[in-house]
């Protein structure tokens, strides 16, 4: 884990440059072919060993759904995961064998769709995932999880999801809610500064527009408190991935309970296969944060 000075933020890129180093499929051109069906049939076979809730409904669009995996022991914590897909792409079916490493750690695990562009408006993605998290939130008792003890996960899209997630004032959403209802959030190589996409090929499904890129960017947030977040990135991404992170991380570090960036030897995909390893080191780091906030 490592603290980072502004002088080491890389400077802005050109629409060229830009394109080479957010167009994440092009850097991954076995993705589709050997990536995508291999995490297909680890979700598959980690399904057919364990027990789990599959496509409960947390709200009236076709993509508000979830999958819940229980802990192998009696748990309090419960773990949600965002997944990616650069907000237009992905299922929470592709990706159900990350909760293995949680929930042999004693947590269970919770994975949700969401709807996603150009279906929906960028700024409307985040209402839904925090109807999901309301709808855990009223459900724990039923699901048999400390309503207190709710952890964010997300990768790519998901991390920008995340923080989001850690950055609502839920009060201001439900007088009911508390005002700070998540535990703890781990962001993975996520954008948080999303003026960059105007100019990414991928704006073609996002349609942004710098509106609300404006008010979409979790950098332009101005919260008074966070709780615990894990900040992390592929040191073999490209360095404006990088630096989405970092610039983060020096904002907001002074204000949470706790924060620290991780970078993981692994690039954009690989990150995934990290957070399945119970032996690498961004687990390690992932379980004490959601295990000990």
């Amino acid at each position: 884990m490592n603290t980072y000075s502004d002088s080491e933020i890389y400077p802005n890129i050109d629409k060229a440059e830009i394109e080479r180093q957010y167009f994440m499929r092009a850097a991954r051109p076995n993705y589709e072919t050997e990536d995508l069906p291999g995490w297909i049939a680890k979700s598959d076979e980690f399904v057919s060993k364990n027990a789990g809730r599959l496509d409960l409904v947390y709200g009236p669009h076709a993509r508000n759904k979830l999958d819940y995996f229980p802990a192998e022991s009696n748990s309090e914590s419960l773990a949600l995961y965002i997944h990616g897909g650069y907000w237009q792409r992905g299922d929470k079916a592709v990706y159900r064998f990350l909760a293995e490493n949680f929930i042999n750690n004693g947590m269970s695990v919770a994975l949700i769709n969401y709807p996603m562009c150009p279906d929906v408006r960028f700024s409307e993605i985040v209402v839904h995932v925090r109807s999901a998290v309301k709808w855990l939130w009223a459900h724990a008792e039923e699901l048999s999880f400390d309503r207190d003890k709710i952890n964010v996960i997300g990768h790519s899209a998901g991390g920008h999801l995340t923080s989001e997630i850690m950055l609502t004032d839920w009060k201001a959403q439900d007088k009911d809610l508390p005002h700070q209802l998540i535990r703890s959030g781990v962001a993975l190589s996520g954008l948080y500064d999303l003026s960059p996409l105007l100019y990414c090929s991928e704006n073609q499904g996002l349609r942004l527009d710098k509106e609300e890129v404006e008010t979409a960017s979790p950098m332009n947030r101005r919260p008074e408190s966070l709780r615990p977040m894990l900040m992390g990135y592929g040191l073999k991404e490209p360095p404006d991935m990088h630096r989405q992170t970092v610039e983060f991380y020096n904002k907001f570090h002074p204000i949470c309970e706790r924060m620290d960036c991780l970078g993981v030897d692994a690039d954009h995909m690989d990150v995934v296969n990290e957070l399945a390893d119970s032996n690498s080191e961004l687990v390690g780091c992932v379980l004490d944060y959601v295990l000990s906030s």
